[in-house]
């Protein structure tokens, strides 16, 4: 067998494969005799037609299997001769061949791209440094207390935070618009529910007193024929109410499933449940900025097949996902080179961790899979089964070894990276960027 490679791009390689004709030749002659025990010839018995007869008959047929097989077969002892790592299948184009020639074809395919750098020597990493305190247990109790709130009406004019229960119809240049009406409608002051300067409108207003809103509606506002206009509402206030927060006592405990019914176990779990966060969020910062870092240290030609199998991918994810929440998949973008740029990146990286894997001889820890499964499992009302779940589907456990592994890796290259402890609250690293109020 003669191969000749030629590279087309930085990753793109065209080879030419010639097998010898004595090799064809003797494939075909193999397979027609076999052929010859069972077809069938008028006046002949089965196995008894000349072979001159049965060529005449099947030698096309034959020789287009002969010839798939022999490229299937041939191309991969043509790469390995070659040392060429393909990237996704090859495109194939056979030559014509007469008989007694070598027969010849063309692979033009991808190879993957070299990693040249599994370490971050010289990269600055900033490792949260973050402890759970009891004023972060407050404010998520509080949370918590403000998801149950109940409401009490007031004489008193309405403030931030109250609920008032309204009547409103929208004139736009004197006329009702089309949406612009409810009854009964209870809003929140404060929470930004409606269009700017509505909430803020109401602020001091009594019930049973009308007003007269002047508001502008945004100009990316949903509906076309109202986005950027001036429009007034007429609103009616039927009721004022005034926030009422369940005490922190026992009962309140109870009813967040505290199984002894006791405060102090509720700030227990809540801590518990903080801790888990602190933990995963810190895993994810640390990951991000080292997975950052590995592929700024690679900068690599990423192969067009592996791109776009990634980018199907994550069309195929995004739909689901808004299926999942009951929203039409058509609001998802049809561009798929909305996603190239994150597809890229995700091969890029995938590529760079199975080079590491591979060199670093990386295996995953069943212990630390062992204790992942269960700190997730500690957030459930029954963590056995929950950890049963995981180990009875093999699929289900190898994300959580995926998740892993990856930790294996970071772990192995913040060692050969500028590590500096970053102390920051716990409300800084769960909202960065944000202002801390």
């Amino acid at each position: 067998m003669h191969v000749t490679v030629e590279t087309t791009g930085n990753l793109g390689r065209r080879m030419t494969v010639a097998v010898p004709a004595a090799r064809m030749e003797q494939e075909i002659a193999v397979r027609l005799k076999r052929l010859s025990q069972t077809v069938r010839f008028p006046g002949f018995r089965p196995g008894k037609a000349p072979m001159k007869m049965v060529e005449a008959q099947y030698r096309g047929k034959v020789t287009e299997e002969v010839m798939g097989d022999l490229i299937r077969s041939t191309f991969y002892e043509a790469v390995n001769e070659q040392g060429l790592k393909p990237a996704g299948g090859p495109e194939i184009q056979p030559k014509n061949v007469d008989r007694g020639q070598d027969f010849e074809y063309t692979a033009t395919f991808e190879v993957y791209p070299e990693i040249k750098r599994l370490d971050i020597k010289g990269k600055h990493i900033e490792r949260p440094i973050v402890t759970v305190s009891e004023e972060d247990v407050n404010r998520t109790i509080d949370s918590l207390r403000r998801q149950r709130v109940g409401w009490n009406p007031v004489e008193r004019a309405a403030a931030k935070e109250d609920r008032v229960l309204i009547d409103f119809q929208g004139r736009l240049d004197g006329v009702p618009f089309e949406g612009g009406e409810a009854k009964d409608f209870p809003l929140v002051l404060g929470n930004n529910t409606l269009i700017d300067g509505f909430e803020s409108g109401l602020i001091g207003a009594r019930a049973g007193e009308n007003r007269t809103l002047d508001v502008t509606f945004p100009t990316d506002y949903r509906n076309t024929n109202l986005a950027g206009k001036k429009v007034q509402f007429a609103v009616t206030v039927k009721q004022v109410n005034e926030p009422v927060l369940p005490e922190v006592n026992d009962e309140f405990a109870r009813a967040l499933g505290v199984a002894d019914g006791k405060v102090e176990t509720l700030r227990t779990e809540v801590r518990a449940n903080l801790e888990r966060e602190l933990a995963e969020r810190v895993r994810r910062e640390l990951r991000e900025q080292v997975f950052k870092a590995l592929i700024e240290a690679n900068p690599l030609d990423v192969p067009k097949s592996l791109e776009q199998s990634e980018i199907e991918h994550l069309v195929r994810t995004g739909r689901a996902n808004l299926e999942a929440q009951g929203l039409p998949a058509a609001q998802l973008p049809n561009d798929p080179q909305l996603y190239a740029e994150q597809a890229r990146k995700r091969v890029t990286l995938g590529l760079i961790l199975a080079e590491m894997v591979k060199a670093k001889s990386l295996a995953v820890d069943a212990q630390r899979v062992r204790a992942r499964v269960e700190e997730l499992a500690a957030g459930y009302d029954n963590p056995q089964e929950f950890v049963a779940w995981h180990y009875a589907d093999r699929e289900r456990l190898a994300e959580i070894e995926s998740k892993v592994m990856e930790d294996q890796a970071v772990e192995m290259l913040l060692a050969t990276a500028e590590v500096v402890d970053k102390p920051m609250s716990f409300q800084e690293l769960m909202r960065p960027g944000q202002q801390v109020v």
